[in-house]
């Protein structure tokens, strides 16, 4: 594995994780990873949870290797926080900055079940962070210690399958009030996560100030999935892969009530609490496509360095060797972009790293992209099949070009920065 540049100074706490979490990736979850394959292969356990995860999972528990994510130590025992009684410390964070957290993840993205063997996998620290910010503590009580804790996983429920959700303002799913309760009506799609059979908690955003502004017409608010009228329509797939058995699927509320007081902050601070969910999330899925796309291009060595054609390893062949050069600038450029954008949430918040962050989220995924696409191109054939990762790892990236905003809102957004700067 290529060593973390030395121009960004991280903690010591944080290099000390650095080479726990690689140790644990590279000798416990990656040669688990044909196991948790045959599982979700068989059409009985598909969409059950492998034991060996939960045991990984304990694992890394026990060993400190946990909601790495989080960057306050305290934040599991504060009275806005509470932490769960049969889980203590388990339930606090590692006390890491992002830019300490950025070389942790990098190295949990180049395994798809590292970030939830860590309890740091999407959507889960996202809606974490969303309840410990905008919740109130009767709010946090039934779910967030159980999220900290691993026991149970949640779901964000906000694009819908009528409307361009890339603008938030076309939210349109109607969240009206009923007395003291809120009734919800409507679709959403691309939920991650619904369909795990752990899945507890949604986080729905849907208009409820209907004759608002526009950035301050939508809500969020929480829905337990055993809520009568919510249902699962259909599994979504990626290119084929339905992820399962965490899942990405299309919701149908039909009549679903809701008490007022599961709504997250003031009436219409939707979009305001989605842009403060997104920042530190879009970074973090930046972080682990460079972890994967640094494993991709290890197996693209090692296969031009074994496989021979025309007389010689694929290695003594000129495109071989640009596709190999290329991918590492790509990914050592991408990796620093992505360090300073983390540096500068720190130091500015997510307001004054906005332009970074949005860069990163222009650049990483599309690198993923072809450094995963030049790796299957140097594995043949079987670089699309499911006896290599990179298939699957290839879906993953595409669809981060449009997860969390696609590149051209990102790309427009960065652009309006700068021409009103100058």
């Amino acid at each position: 594995m290529t060593p973390t540049p030395t121009l960004f100074a991280f903690s010591e706490r944080s290099r000390q994780l650095q080479a726990d979490v690689a140790r644990f990736v590279a000798e416990r979850i990656v040669p688990a990873e044909a196991a948790f394959a045959a599982h979700a292969a068989d059409p009985a356990t598909r969409w059950s949870i492998p034991p060996q995860l939960e045991a990984l999972k304990a694992e890394a528990r026990a060993l400190g290797l946990w909601n790495l994510f989080l960057p306050d130590p305290e934040r599991g025992g504060h009275p806005r926080h509470p932490a769960s009684p049969d889980t203590g410390a388990a339930t606090h964070g590692a006390g890491l900055s992002n830019l300490d957290y950025a070389p942790i993840a990098e190295i949990t993205g180049r395994s798809l079940y590292a970030p939830e063997v860590f309890n740091c996998s999407a959507p889960d620290t996202g809606n974490m962070e969303v309840l410990m910010h905008f919740a109130t503590p009767e709010q946090q009580a039934p779910w967030l210690p159980r999220l900290l804790a691993g026991e149970i996983r949640s779901a964000f429920a906000m694009t819908e399958p009528d409307v361009a959700s890339s603008d938030a303002t076309n939210i349109a799913l109607p969240i009206v009030r009923d007395g003291d309760h809120y009734v919800i009506n409507g679709r959403k799609w691309w939920t991650t996560g619904a369909a795990d059979p752990r899945c507890a908690i949604l986080i729905v955003m849907g208009v409820t100030e209907p004759e608002g502004p526009p950035h301050e017409r939508q809500s969020m608010v929480l829905v337990p999935m055993d809520t009568p009228g919510v249902r699962i329509v259909r599994p979504l797939t990626v290119f084929g892969y339905d992820d399962a058995p965490h899942g990405h699927v299309e919701l149908s509320f039909e009549n679903v009530r809701v008490p007022l007081g599961n709504r997250l902050g003031a009436a219409g601070s939707g979009f305001a609490i989605a842009q403060a969910r997104l920042g530190p999330g879009r970074i973090h899925h930046c972080m682990r496509l460079i972890g994967l796309a640094q494993r991709a291009l290890e197996a693209m060595v090692a296969r031009a360095r074994q496989r021979e054609a025309f007389g010689r390893p694929l290695g003594g062949h000129g495109m071989a060797q640009e596709a190999i050069a290329l991918s590492r600038c790509e990914i050592e450029q991408a990796r620093l972009l992505t360090l300073q954008a983390a540096a500068a949430l720190d130091a500015h918040g997510n307001k004054g790293a906005r332009d970074l962050v949005g860069m990163i989220k222009i650049v990483a995924p599309s690198m993923a992209c072809r450094v995963i696409d030049r790796a299957i191109q140097i594995h043949g054939a079987a670089g699309l099949s499911q006896d290599h990762f990179l298939a699957q790892a290839y879906a993953g990236a595409r669809s981060l070009r449009l997860a969390d905003g696609p590149d051209e809102v990102h790309i427009a957004s960065l652009a309006r920065s700068m021409l009103r700067a100058h």
